[in-house]
């Protein structure tokens, strides 16, 4: 997360994206930096057949889109905004000189996209071979550590929806709702008031 301040320093301003509103498409040229100042917003694609992929969630704080940004390429997804939500864009060229003239935001953004790696590089192995309940698993653990920032011991409240969780990890919302069943009898996932906690 870089500070909001110096992104409004740099000549950052606000847009405003009602639920279900989309704020570029797959294939468009990037030419901003995101941040959210609040909401949700989604990274997304369909298959030939209409299905959704659900690339990642992003919440309060975090940036997204900008890997395109770096190597000039079009955007490999939809970004569409789940709740209302306010984001701050900032121009391309007025990012890069907030990032050389400021070391910090610059080891964070950096950070940033080697957390994200990881985690589809995770996600990728656990998708190809892993049981629905451990992608489930990783996923809310992902979730619960790396977004949340909570610790192993800590209650986490799961945000996501069983199509989220779904359409995140490549299983019918079926398999994840049995999935979230078995793993409660296991005594990994507590359900309370239809509620998931980790």
């Amino acid at each position: 997360m870089i500070d909001e301040t110096l992104l409004l320093e740099f000549g950052a301003h606000s847009l405003f994206l009602k639920k279900g509103e989309m704020l570029f498409e797959e294939g468009d040229t990037a030419k901003y930096f995101y941040q959210i100042h609040s909401g949700e917003i989604k990274m997304n694609n369909f298959n030939d057949e209409g299905k959704e992929f659900i690339q990642s969630i992003f919440t309060r704080g975090n940036c997204f889109g900008e890997p395109p940004l770096f190597i000039d390429k079009p955007y490999p997804a939809n970004a569409v905004a789940i709740v209302d939500s306010e984001i701050f864009a900032i121009a391309k060229e007025a990012f890069f000189k907030l990032l050389f003239s400021n070391p910090e935001a610059h080891l964070s953004m950096t950070e940033n996209l080697a957390q994200r790696l990881y985690f589809k590089s995770v996600m990728a192995s656990e998708i190809s071979s892993q049981e629905p309940e451990h992608r489930i698993l990783k996923l809310i653990d992902y979730f619960k550590e790396s977004i949340s920032k909570l610790k192993s011991h800590e209650k986490y409240k799961v945000d996501l929806t069983r199509q989220q969780i779904a359409d995140l990890t490549g299983l019918r919302v079926e398999t994840v709702i049995r999935s979230i069943k078995s793993l409660e009898k296991k005594g990994l996932l507590i359900i309370e008031d239809r509620k998931v906690y980790r």
